[in-house]
């Protein structure tokens, strides 16, 4: 997994950034159920943005940046995968993910996803763009979201995979670049020993070779999950990624852009 049960987003805070949030249950095509999680701000910008969680799915980290964002605008949702098989109760912090995992699959993934969009479409008021960010696994699924025909404005994917085969059995990014609909801001830590230049470059490449809209940022010395405020060495790194986030939201919003709140 990317993040420990006690580690926090490296944002600091804006009070009265966010009006209002809530944890909620949504309900998938397949009539499945799953948590989520979700932030509304005071003063909408006219974005919002879909988290997807890292392998161990919906957790405080990823509450918190719900709230983060929210704070700066941007309506968030932040949804969790294993409603399907470990239910919607609130789970301890030994919560075993693993089995979890090895029972996803991209066709339920892939449902959740578009219910999660259609949720954010229908807040009131209604944003004009949005955005679907992730960690990890779910940096993976961003990509993937954006091959879904939702009308997204962008993803931006936090050390995803975005080649090879995955356990879970989704579909590599570099495999279905053709198919990807938005602009991909893609985020990695130069010494993540899981992502190597090697892969990066593959999915460069094919998006090059799609013409997708894309910027890919290595930041050097940071590591595999290195967003975190646990993780002081990376601070700089992490403070950069966040700025370029924000941008990357504020350029590809429809309408008026969104005043600058780091």
């Amino acid at each position: 997994m990317c993040f420990d049960l006690d580690s926090q987003p490296p944002i600091a805070p804006i009070a009265g950034g966010s009006s209002d949030s809530r944890r909620f249950v949504l309900e998938a095509e397949d009539g499945a159920e799953f948590r989520a999680f979700e932030a509304r701000p005071a003063q909408p910008s006219g974005a919002a943005i879909l988290i997807l969680p890292d392998v161990r799915g919906l957790h405080p980290f990823f509450e918190e940046l719900a709230l983060r964002y929210a704070e700066r605008g941007i309506s968030a949702l932040a949804i969790d995968y294993f409603g399907r098989t470990a239910g919607t109760a609130d789970r301890s912090d030994d919560f075993d993910h693993q089995p979890h995992v090895a029972q996803l699959s991209w066709d339920h993934l892939a449902d959740d996803i578009r219910v999660a969009e259609r949720h954010l479409r229908v807040t009131d008021p209604a944003p004009r763009s949005i955005f679907v960010t992730g960690f990890c696994m779910g940096g993976r699924l961003a990509s993937l979201s954006a091959t879904m025909r939702l009308g997204l404005a962008g993803v931006i994917t936090y050390y995803g995979w975005p080649a090879g085969p995955h356990r879970t059995g989704t579909p590599a990014p570099a495999d279905l670049a053709d198919k990807i609909e938005c602009s991909v801001l893609a985020i990695y830590g130069e010494e993540d020993h899981g992502i190597s230049p090697e892969v990066r470059d593959e999915f460069d490449k094919a998006l090059d070779k799609a013409g997708v809209d894309h910027r890919t940022i290595v930041y050097p010395g940071a590591g595999h999950s290195f967003f975190d405020r646990k993780a002081p060495e990376a601070e700089k790194a992490s403070e950069e990624a966040w700025k370029e986030t924000l941008e990357f939201i504020r350029r590809h919003t429809a309408g008026q852009p969104i005043a600058a709140r780091a």
